[in-house]
C-alpha cells in the first residue's frame, strides 16, 4: 500500500483530493497520507481533508511514500517535481476508471487524468501533464510534458502541443495543428492554424493576443 502525498492544498488538490477517493484503485492500492503545501493554513477554513504535513522543501520522503502533482501552473508544477525528484521521491500515474484509454496510448510518469475522458489510438501523453474531465483526444495527438488540459478540450487526430502548453476550458484544437511549447489557448478557442511558442492566443479562429 503506497501513501499518496499531493502537492498543492490549494483550489485543485482540494478538488483532486474529494475525485481520488473514488478511483477503483484507492485503499487497495494507495491511501491519501496528506498534502505538502507553502501556506499551512491553507486547509483552515475546510473540513474533512488530510493534513498538510510541510513545504515541499521541507518534507523528508518516507518509505511507502509516493507522489501527485494538484498544482495547474506548468511552470510551478515543473518546479516542485523537480524538488521532490532530487530527493528521490517517484510519482504515481493516476488514470479515473471511468475514461476510455486505448491500449496503445502512452501516458507518462505523473500524469493525472480525471473521469470521462477519451484517449484514442496512439496518443501520447507527456510526464506530468494533467487532464480534466471530458477531454477527448483524437488518434496520434500528442501532448508534451508539464501541460495543463482543462475540461471539455478536444484534440484532433495527429495533433500536437509541446511542453508546458495550458489549453483552457473547452479548447479545440483541429487535427494536425501544433502548438508550440510555453503557449496558452484561451477558454472556447478554436485552434485553426499553427501556433508558435510562447504564444498565447484566444477566440473562434484564435488569434494572437499581446499583454
Amino acid at each position: 500500500m503506497k501513501n499518496l502525498i499531493i502537492i498543492g492544498a490549494r483550489g485543485f488538490g482540494r478538488e483532486y483530493c474529494n475525485s481520488l477517493k473514488l478511483y477503483e484503485n484507492y485503499g487497495k492500492e494507495f491511501i491519501i497520507k496528506g498534502f505538502l503545501d507553502d501556506k499551512v493554513e491553507a486547509l483552515d477554513v475546510f473540513s474533512g481533508y488530510p493534513p498538510i504535513l510541510s513545504s515541499v522543501e521541507e518534507y523528508e520522503i518516507e518509505e511507502d511514500d509516493i507522489f501527485t502533482c494538484a498544482l495547474g501552473d506548468p511552470i510551478y508544477r515543473k518546479k516542485y517535481v523537480n524538488i521532490v525528484k532530487q530527493k528521490g521521491g517517484a510519482f504515481m500515474t493516476l488514470i479515473d476508471s471511468k475514461s476510455i484509454i486505448h491500449p496503445d496510448a502512452q501516458i507518462g510518469e505523473g500524469v493525472m487524468i480525471s473521469a470521462f475522458c477519451s484517449i484514442s489510438a496512439n496518443v501520447t501523453i507527456g510526464d506530468f501533464s494533467t487532464v480534466q474531465p471530458f477531454c477527448n483526444f483524437g488518434h496520434d495527438a500528442i501532448v508534451g510534458s508539464f501541460c495543463a488540459i482543462e475540461s471539455y478540450s478536444f484534440m484532433g487526430g495527429f495533433s500536437s502541443i509541446g511542453n508546458n502548453v495550458t489549453l483552457h476550458t473547452r479548447s479545440t484544437i483541429l487535427p494536425h495543428i501544433k502548438v508550440g511549447d510555453n503557449s496558452i489557448v484561451g477558454a472556447g478557442s478554436v485552434v485553426l492554424r499553427n501556433v508558435k511558442s510562447n504564444t498565447t492566443v484566444f477566440g473562434v479562429p484564435a488569434k494572437k493576443i499581446d499583454f
